[in-house]
């Protein structure tokens, strides 16, 4: 697991993915300032917070929230696959050392369960991470419940440019 580092450089600027091997991991509080410094208010407003970062994954908080929930008090889709895109971008970021450039040009997510009042540990893991394209595998589960998935989801990213 990746601790935060008080005199953590600033890695929000691009970095192009070619450099990826040669870069660390993110600290903790570098994934917080990039959920924070490149996302759009409604995307902050799911209260997502990074637990774990590592050289090709990183694992994201998704905190309840009645706010979130949809009629019969589950979780709704719409929160879980904006983390789930928001995870993949935590862990493209750790991959290359920092925040650069990147779209989503894929997405799917299959639910497989409800989530009721339950934060979930969003997991995404870099399948492949090319030049140009990133492929992820994100797996949502309930933190008492690490292998009953709430839902799993694919991702794929491009880097402009």
């Amino acid at each position: 697991m990746t601790t935060p580092s008080p005199a953590a450089p600033d890695t929000t600027a691009t970095t192009p993915p070619e450099e990826a091997a040669a870069k660390r991991p993110l600290e903790l509080a570098e994934g917080d300032r990039i959920l924070a410094d490149r996302f759009a208010p409604w995307v902050q407003a799911l209260g997502l917070s990074v637990v774990e970062t590592g050289p090709r994954h990183a694992v994201l908080r998704l905190p309840w929230s009645d706010q979130l929930a949809r009629d019969g008090g589950g979780l709704s889709g719409q929160a879980m696959m904006a983390a789930a895109d928001t995870a993949t971008v935590i862990a493209v970021s750790s991959a290359l050392g920092g925040f650069g450039p990147m779209t989503t040009v894929q997405q799917s997510i299959t639910f497989q369960r409800a989530a009721r009042d339950t934060d979930l540990l969003v997991t995404a893991r870099l399948t492949k991470l090319g030049r140009r394209i990133a492929f992820a595998d994100i797996t949502l589960t309930a933190p008492d419940a690490p292998d009953d998935p709430v839902a799993h989801a694919t991702t794929v990213y491009a880097f402009p440019g």
